[in-house]
């Protein structure tokens, strides 16, 4: 894929524009971005990054848009970085800018986040991804990077699409990602990751939203709520496992140093609620517990803390 390679960035948040950063850095790419809320900032004046790994950068995608839906043609990336609070109705959207050669880059948390892309477009390849990459839009249009950078990426199969399809096309996004000089691997099992990835969020991103603590604030204010988060963890465990991804009880452990390695820390999903902003509440909490209910497994505390956050995720989006 020597020629021009048309990309899409829909969802110019942190992550969004971070990424969109690493392939305004390859020549053969062609970059527009679908940008809502800084839409005015990135028009005028690009995106500006200030990256502990790769310097001050100020940058300008080639086409600007407020909705994909202003496209002219086709794309052969479309990389999908905005929230996922209503995956159905973004696929909608996202309709005039895919073909069947459109391959869907989804680099979002949660999971269970390809299937309304592939209930769409049933014959577009799917690469699904996971990044722990630390950026914050600190304005419209400026973005603070700091040295966390990794991403994984995969294949979601496609029964429908030719295997050596699949991977000429996941090889030519990879190149993309490594001449942007970015840290990523390939796996073949981005699932799993994807899941564990989904222990750690479906804990510390209700929690810290629904108490208002940091991370240790939340496991010193009292003497349940380290066993109460253990057990949220070991749940969406047993989900995973249940649903065919090879999870290990010990990562509960492994979660739990991790989290006691770090300062307190607040999610996503706080911020998002501190700024009247709606959660990402299906894709971390949501799928695991319809999942659960399907194979008839008994998740009391997931249960209770999806519940609690759909309640007050509703209370923020009735006064939008």
């Amino acid at each position: 894929m020597d020629s021009q390679i048309n990309v899409l960035i829909y969802g110019l948040g942190a992550i969004g524009s971070f990424y969109t950063f690493i392939l305004s850095r390859c020549d053969r790419v062609h970059l527009t971005v679908a940008a809502r809320s800084n839409y005015d900032a990135v028009k005028k004046n690009g995106i500006f990054i200030d990256s502990e790994n790769h310097g001050q950068h100020r940058f300008h995608p080639h086409h600007v848009l407020k909705s994909p839906d202003k496209v002219s043609s086709p794309f052969d990336y479309i990389l999908c970085a905005h929230k996922a609070i209503d995956q159905e109705a973004v696929t909608s959207r996202l309709q005039p800018a895919v073909s069947e050669k459109t391959t869907i880059v989804i680099i979002q948390n949660g999971v269970g986040n390809e299937e309304p892309f592939r209930k769409a477009y049933p014959k577009s390849s799917i690469i699904t991804c996971v990044t722990w990459t630390g950026a914050t839009q600190t304005a419209p249009g400026t973005i603070k990077h700091t040295k966390s950078e990794d991403m994984q990426i995969g294949l979601f199969p496609n029964a429908l699409v030719d295997a050596s399809i699949e991977r000429t096309r996941l090889d030519a996004f990879a190149s993309l990602l490594e001449e942007g000089r970015t840290k990523f691997q390939i796996l073949e099992d981005i699932q799993r990751r994807r899941w564990e990835k989904v222990v750690w969020n479906a804990a510390w991103n209700p929690l810290t939203a629904l108490t208002l603590l940091d991370t240790q604030s939340w496991l010193h204010s009292s003497a349940d709520a380290m066993p109460l988060t253990r057990r949220l963890m070991r749940e969406v465990i047993d989900v995973g496992r249940r649903c065919g991804v090879p999870l290990e009880y010990g990562l509960v452990d492994e979660l739990m140093d991790k989290i006691n390695s770090l300062p307190g820390i607040g999610s996503s999903m706080q911020t998002d609620y501190k700024n009247g902003r709606p959660m990402e509440i299906d894709v971390i909490l949501g799928f695991p517990v319809r999942k659960a209910k399907e194979y008839g497994l008994e998740t009391p505390v997931l249960d209770t803390i999806h519940a609690l956050a759909r309640a007050v995720d509703g209370r923020v989006r009735a006064s939008l």
